[in-house]
């Protein structure tokens, strides 16, 4: 298949657990009748983003993967005949808890789960008192549509994280995500963090000739103290926008992404090709200091 068409839900979420589930199975819908083929979810879509406090209550939020939500998503998938990436709160074991993402098939298969392997800890995003690093290392599936990467959120920043997916035989590379501005800083500012984000992705596009989905939920969370700044986007095969939501709205959008345009990228632009593989030994050192 060398043309995927791709749904991307940009959805604000409340306390109500079951009525985010209920929702997004709702923008999936809304998706699949507008022709998409693979529909991505924001990142942790069943509930507020918690993670701006370390409260152990918000534990309770946590659930088995597969478990409850993937059932509802999986009955979906199946009944649209979409494939769903669904970022999910995964409760691995008493005590073990992880960000993950399940990937359930247009037959409603579950494909398996990627666990997120960078966690931050800023003001916030107190996400190292919730989860622990992804221990699956970085994963590919193989949907009806198409071979698909995903990566979660701060994953985003680093961009051996999207090369190694790319290696693996990726042919999109997925980013469900949760961003936003303190709604106590300056514009100027504000748009400097989003512009970042943005264009920290669109180079892993460039550099692995493939194309990028980004989907970030939007509105405000934490009392208002945060907005989520939404801009969920897609990029073709060279970093150039398909599509680029706003700040400020929930939108479901249907792109077509051309996979056989990464062939075409790769030949004129053979990143790949000229890669040298035996000079990267450093990168594994956490610092490379002069002795």
């Amino acid at each position: 298949m060398s043309k995927v068409k791709v749904g991307m839900v940009q959805m604000s979420c409340t306390a109500d657990k079951q009525e985010n589930l209920d929702k997004a199975i709702l923008k999936v819908r809304e998706a699949a009748a507008k022709g998409a083929q693979i529909v991505c979810l924001q990142e942790l879509f069943t509930s507020l983003y918690f993670c701006d406090v370390e409260d152990y209550d918000n534990f309770d939020l946590a659930e088995a993967i597969p478990g409850p939500s993937t059932d509802a998503l999986q009955a979906a998938a199946k009944e649209l005949g979409v494939v769903i990436i669904a970022s999910l709160f995964e409760k691995r074991a008493e005590g073990l808890y992880h960000n993950t993402t399940a990937i359930l098939d247009a037959d409603g298969t579950y494909l398996g789960k990627y666990r997120k392997m960078h966690i931050p800890d800023d003001p916030a995003f107190y996400e190292k008192f919730y989860f622990t690093p992804g221990d699956l290392g970085y994963k590919v599936f193989q949907t009806k549509f198409a071979k698909i990467g995903v990566l979660i959120c701060w994953d985003q920043w680093y961009p051996e994280a999207s090369r190694i997916t790319a290696l693996m035989g990726a042919e999109i590379l997925f980013y469900p995500t949760a961003i936003g501005w303190d709604t106590t800083q300056d514009e100027e500012t504000n748009q400097d963090q989003y512009n970042a984000w943005q264009t920290i992705q669109r180079s892993h596009s460039v550099a692995n000739g493939l194309p990028v989905i980004s989907v970030n939920r939007v509105g405000f969370e934490q009392e208002g103290r945060m907005k989520f700044w939404g801009g969920s986007f897609a990029t073709n095969a060279q970093g150039k926008l398909l599509y680029l939501a706003s700040h400020d709205n929930e939108e479901t959008k249907v792109v077509d992404v051309d996979l056989k345009q990464s062939d075409y990228i790769r030949k004129h632009w053979p990143f790949l090709r000229d890669r040298r593989i035996d000079s990267y030994q450093p990168i594994t050192k956490r610092y490379i200091d002069e002795d």
